[in-house]
């Protein structure tokens, strides 16, 4: 069976509730070997930590773009302080999420900036990658990405891809996989499939957000919802069958793809490596 990497998954989301260490058993009946489990603020820092060990998984700890307007200075000084005290857990693979949105009307942006390019200070200090949100920024992320690089690359992910070709390339160049997940299945997203036909493999990682960014068989229209169908809930389990939308795009086998898109998230946050093996020898259980 492939081997998949969710690059990108909030299992600790309050929509799984009761539920999750069943979608997490059943996703990983499917193939997915591990999920990375972002932090988006410091309220659930301890909780995408005790989580990612519980069910085997992998987790990210930062400060999300759009939980930037509530949070404080001090809540910087915080993720320091838990960066330093995680340095040995070999789950903590990354700082993040975070980044820029421009899409949602009413964040502070000079304080989303701010903050953007403080915890990309703090990877650098701590020597980890990172995972960025890039909607409608992809710009401006990589002005502060080339601003904090040091003269090195940089490992990670520019999460929930949707920009054009020069902007793919750009991040490529600063040493960013590009993450691909539900958005990609709709026939509509022109742009986004040419992208996930054209770029080098090398290039790719699968994400699924869950529980947002439904592919189009879960996503219900307004006029749907108005209609009384619920909004179809993402989850992990749903990570292999992205991935044949993709393999298809590319005209490769789904075998092929999960093994480059696996090797690409290891490449690029490295301690999934020696998790990955401790999945093969303990697979999750329900």
């Amino acid at each position: 069976m492939a081997s998949f990497v969710d690059t990108h998954c909030h299992l600790d989301a309050p929509e799984f509730g009761a539920e999750m260490p069943q979608i997490r058993a059943r996703a990983a009946a499917q193939g997915v070997s591990l999920c990375v489990i972002p932090a988006v603020a410091v309220f659930n820092f301890e909780t995408v930590r005790e989580l990612a060990h519980k069910q085997g998984d992998a987790y990210a700890l930062g400060i999300h773009p759009l939980c930037t307007g509530q949070a404080q200075d001090a809540d910087l000084e915080r993720l320091d302080a838990e960066l330093t005290a995680r340095q040995g857990d070999p789950r903590l693979v990354a700082v993040g999420e975070i980044g820029l949105d421009y899409f949602v009307e009413g964040l502070d942006g000079p304080k989303q900036e701010r903050f953007f390019h403080t915890q990309l200070q703090l990877a650098r200090k701590h020597g980890l990658p990172v995972l960025i949100h890039v909607r409608r920024s992809v710009d401006k992320v990589l002005k502060h990405l080339r601003q904090t690089a040091g003269g090195r690359p940089w490992q990670g992910i520019a999460h929930a891809f949707n920009g054009s070709e020069q902007q793919a390339n750009a991040c490529i160049e600063l040493g960013l996989k590009l993450g691909f997940g539900g958005a990609v299945t709709f026939e509509r997203a022109l742009q986004l499939r040419r992208l996930a036909t054209t770029l080098p493999l090398a290039s790719i990682v699968m994400e699924t957000d869950a529980p947002d960014i439904q592919p189009h068989w879960l996503y219900r229209t307004q006029a749907e919802r108005d209609a009384g169908q619920a909004q179809g809930r993402n989850d992990p389990g749903e990570l292999p069958r992205i991935a044949e939308v993709v393999a298809g795009l590319r005209g490769i086998g789904i075998d092929a793809l999960a093994d480059a898109t696996t090797r690409n998230a290891i490449e690029t946050l490295p301690k999934l490596e020696s998790l990955m093996a401790l999945s093969e020898r303990a697979p999750h259980a329900a």
